[in-house]
């Protein structure tokens, strides 16, 4: 078996935050990065879809997005609890909230001014570190006995364990998490071919498109090291950035 799946590469313990610094900390890049949070009521099936538009320091406050499907601003206007995650580098954060969220408005769109979490659940999921990949775009192919047909779309990042894929349109229908995919993407180093298994599917509604959570599965030798070597020249590119850059 792949070095890639030993233990030490695997998920860390959660930890629970209640420091406010450390909690604003995490809840910051949900916001920069547009981050799409799964929103459920405890005592409701439905899944909803938000983001995480602003936050306010000095009063505490936060704001969610309009709810997609929008059924759901009752429940929160009723003041039900609900529980809420989002997926970022590889963490899931997660919080729940059993305040009365409250009507408002940011740059003429709806939002929720909910009370900010006293206490915020980190869990890094894995070690390995992830290269965002920019222009220019990295096409990349979905494919496999599964599928009907194969989906194209645009490789967003990628990590020595895995890669998150943006594909056009909801294929809900199409995809299934735990499912072994053929990823065939067309990287700097060439055109690589592996499995991967859908680790996580979210819709973002407000951009049309499916983001897919992947890990490689079962990697060739020669397939791990390509991998490896371009995520540490991304990696050295990153900091190289970081460290010219003014406001570093």
């Amino acid at each position: 078996m792949s070095s890639l799946f030993l233990d030490e590469e695997g998920p860390q313990p959660p930890k629970l935050l209640t420091a406010p610094l450390e909690i604003y900390a995490n809840l910051r890049p949900l916001i920069d990065n547009n981050t799409p949070l799964t929103l459920r009521f405890h005592e409701r099936s439905q899944r909803y879809q938000t983001f995480l538009v602003e936050m306010n320091r000095e009063t505490g406050w936060i704001a969610l997005d309009e709810l997609i499907p929008n059924d759901g601003e009752r429940f929160l206007l009723q003041g039900e609890t609900f529980h809420i995650e989002g997926f970022h580098e590889g963490a899931r954060v997660s919080w729940t909230n059993d305040e009365k969220a409250h009507l408002g408005e940011i740059d003429g769109a709806r939002c929720y001014w909910i009370p900010a979490p006293a206490e915020l659940t980190y869990h890094q999921r894995r070690n390995a570190y992830r290269a965002q990949l920019k222009e220019p775009a990295v096409t990349a192919q979905l494919g496999g006995a599964a599928l009907r047909k194969a989906l194209e779309g645009r490789l967003l990042d990628i990590s020595a364990t895995g890669c998150k894929l943006s594909i056009k349109g909801n294929q809900q229908a199409s995809l299934q998490t735990g499912q072994v995919y053929e990823l065939s993407a067309r990287l700097s180093i060439g055109t690589i071919q592996t499995a991967v298994e859908l680790r996580h599917l979210v819709i973002d509604e407000k951009l049309d498109a499916s983001l897919c959570g992947l890990r490689f599965h079962r990697l060739s030798g020669l397939t791990q090291r390509q991998i490896e070597r371009l995520v540490y020249q991304l990696q050295r590119d990153a900091r190289r950035e970081t460290a010219e850059s003014p406001f570093g």
